[in-house]
């Protein structure tokens, strides 16, 4: 019987997009461990592994994967269930919203690194109707995206509603998502996969992110 792949991924802390594949992780109850870098300070051995320079990277038996939908696709592939439907149009409608979601989780930073009202308000204005977009293919029938099973697309999504959550609590900045779309987030936030994919502190360092980027939202 041939052994387990040695899974290790390679991000920071607060990083979303690392966080989508931990929770895929966890779902699928395969093991892995989480190196975390100083982004700004990034160790010279991550230059040979990340071509971009950017995080996440998948180490599959010390043999680097990078950019978080590949690295995805990958574990969903190699490591059952499948989280993708198996209509290969819903699947590809999946891979489409996942890839709206890198848009959202781009605003959603420019919402926070924000430098004064004007750009506040354009940043948020554009999430939010990116998030009602994004709620108008809800399944009717939910909690999650489409119906009652979580999928990979709710994996994708759930780092961007845990995040929105604290920033609605601490600074008060309510993105007036749908009754759906609430219930579909606050479902993804009650899964202990979404739960345990972020280091205990989380919230702490998440908070001191958004104090760093100095933006209006801290004159709020």
């Amino acid at each position: 019987m041939s052994q387990p792949n040695k899974l290790e991924l390679v991000s920071f802390k607060v990083c979303p997009f690392v966080q989508r594949s931990v929770i895929a992780l966890n779902e699928k109850g395969v093991a892995y461990t989480l190196t975390h870098i100083n982004p700004h300070e990034p160790p010279d051995w991550f230059s040979a592994i990340s071509p971009l320079g950017k995080v996440p990277v998948l180490l599959v038996d010390g043999k680097p994967l990078f950019e978080s939908a590949v690295i995805l696709e990958y574990l969903d592939e190699v490591y059952p269930p499948s989280l993708h439907p198996a209509d290969p149009l819903q699947k590809a409608q999946h891979r489409a919203w996942v890839e709206f979601c890198s848009e959202l989780v781009t605003r959603q930073f420019h919402m926070l690194s924000a430098k004064d009202a004007a750009a506040f308000d354009e940043a948020y204005d554009s999430l939010r109707n990116g998030l009602q977009r994004v709620g108008g293919e809800l399944a009717a029938a939910g909690p999650f995206f489409a119906g009652s099973s979580l999928q990979l697309v709710d994996c994708v999504y759930a780092p961007l509603f845990m995040r929105l959550a604290l920033v609605k609590k601490h600074f008060g900045v309510d993105l007036q998502m749908s009754e759906r779309m609430q219930v579909w987030s606050d479902a993804l936030l009650a899964q202990e996969a979404v739960k345990t994919s972020v280091v205990e502190d989380f919230e702490d360092v998440f908070l001191n992110f958004v104090k760093m980027r100095e933006g209006y939202l801290l004159e709020r």
